[in-house]
């Protein structure tokens, strides 16, 4: 049987938005609003199943790892292991359905595809006021003889891009693949493929490099040096930014926790939550879509001093055990039926790699020169937030709906767990 490697590779900032739903028609109009029309675009059937999706992903992520940082993509994940329904048949494919959090029933595979077709074009706007470059390869042995339709629908549900490969050579193949990866995440990872099997005959890229900045930086001149709590016996000396001004917040009372909102430019967000000591894990245990729409309807504006660490993390996932975890578990062994690919049920996955790289910095990113203010001094009679101990973020876009990135943050001076 051979072999598929999968590579799933992020790198950038973060975002997180409230859903805006208008169903309002304007006045003397019978034509719905461009809201009314993006609302029910295609992108909002596989909704649910994403944000599903993503707390199941936590969950087990952060299982036995309460001192680690832990950061990933669900968007990323989700849709490298959608494409795979393209060929994946009778037992591999209600895997991977239910692994993804989609209801047989409930939605076709018709409708995931064009889900995901939908998100990944609005996502890829170029009147985003980000720079983002999301997108999907494939690069297929030259033995390898796929199906004309599993070609045509990669290429045209998830924008694929094709190459053929000599993976016999597997120094040339790992070479090209990787060229590939660097330039399409703008150098932030480099020789990701390494030790091909000699029977890998398909590699699987999901890529996505974003660059965003903060609607309101943070100013330079006011970042110090402070302590972080990483827990009762342990501390660390970390930058940490400072700005007052108008955030989105909201005290959740039933989950001894602090939510602060910050916008970036254009359509994006972070939400940054902030347990009382002792109750990460009552929070984390709570993460599920019910709580993020309470939080959501919750956020109110107000002036505040926040106090948010500078921060830079890596994480690198090996998959398989945590996706087995979740009920997808054919795809790994050679009970798998990818048939769809080939016409024949000769595949499986070998190796099912996710990389993240996160900058939060004083203009959005690491890479940003974008102007800061000197307003932001403290004010002794706005409320007081300070970010000095482990806090959860979630990140997604407005316009698709789509948590681009979740994480949790136990010690900025760290990195995230590389399984």
């Amino acid at each position: 049987m051979s072999n598929i490697y999968l590579a799933w590779l992020l790198a950038g900032l973060w975002t997180f938005a409230q859903t805006h739903c208008i169903s309002n028609y304007t006045e003397g109009h019978s034509q719905p609003s461009p809201a009314e029309v993006l609302y029910n675009l295609p992108h909002h059937n596989i909704v649910p199943g994403n944000v599903d999706f993503t707390f199941k992903f936590y969950c087990q992520v952060s299982l036995g790892e309460a001192r680690n940082n832990i950061l990933f993509s669900p968007l990323s994940i989700s849709t490298a292991l959608s494409m795979l329904l393209l060929g994946a048949k009778h037992r591999t494919q209600s895997q991977l359905l239910s692994g993804l959090s989609f209801n047989q029933t409930e939605i076709s595979g018709q409708e995931i595809c064009e889900g995901f077709n939908n998100s990944l074009h609005l996502l890829n706007d170029p009147s985003n006021e980000i720079e983002l470059n999301l997108g999907n390869a494939l690069f297929i042995d030259e033995e390898m003889k796929p199906l004309k339709k599993f070609v045509h629908d990669a290429k045209h549900f998830y924008n694929s891009d094709i190459s053929h490969t000599n993976f016999k050579n597997s120094e040339q193949a790992e070479e090209q693949i990787n060229y590939y990866i660097e330039k399409k995440t703008n150098g932030q990872f480099v020789d990701v493929i390494r030790g091909l099997e000699t029977d890998v005959s398909m590699v699987l890229v999901n890529y996505m490099f974003m660059k965003a900045y903060w609607k309101n930086p943070f100013s330079f001149k006011n970042t110090r040096e402070d302590y972080f709590f990483v827990d009762e016996q342990t501390t660390v000396r970390v930058p940490m930014m400072f700005s007052n001004a108008l955030y989105k917040t909201y005290n959740d009372t039933d989950l001894s926790c602090q939510l602060v909102e910050i916008p970036y430019k254009g359509t994006t967000s972070a939400l940054f939550i902030l347990p009382e000591p002792g109750k990460m894990k009552q929070v984390e245990d709570a993460l599920e879509k019910g709580i993020l729409l309470k939080w959501l309807h919750s956020v109110e504006e107000q002036r505040i001093n926040l106090h948010l660490p500078r921060f830079t993390i890596h994480a690198k996932y090996v998959l398989r055990g945590l996706l087995r975890r979740m009920g997808i578990t054919d795809i790994f062994t050679d009970e798998a039926d990818l048939s769809g690919i080939t016409g024949k049920p000769e595949l499986k996955v070998s190796k099912a790699v996710h990389q993240v790289h996160l900058s939060v910095h004083e203009n959005g990113t690491e890479a940003a020169a974008a102007a800061t203010f000197d307003e932001t001094v403290s004010n002794s009679l706005s409320p007081i937030i300070i970010f000095n101990r482990p806090f959860v973020l979630i990140i997604s876009e407005s316009r698709s709906n789509s948590i681009l990135f979740m994480g949790r943050i136990i010690n900025p001076n760290g990195t995230g767990r590389h399984y």
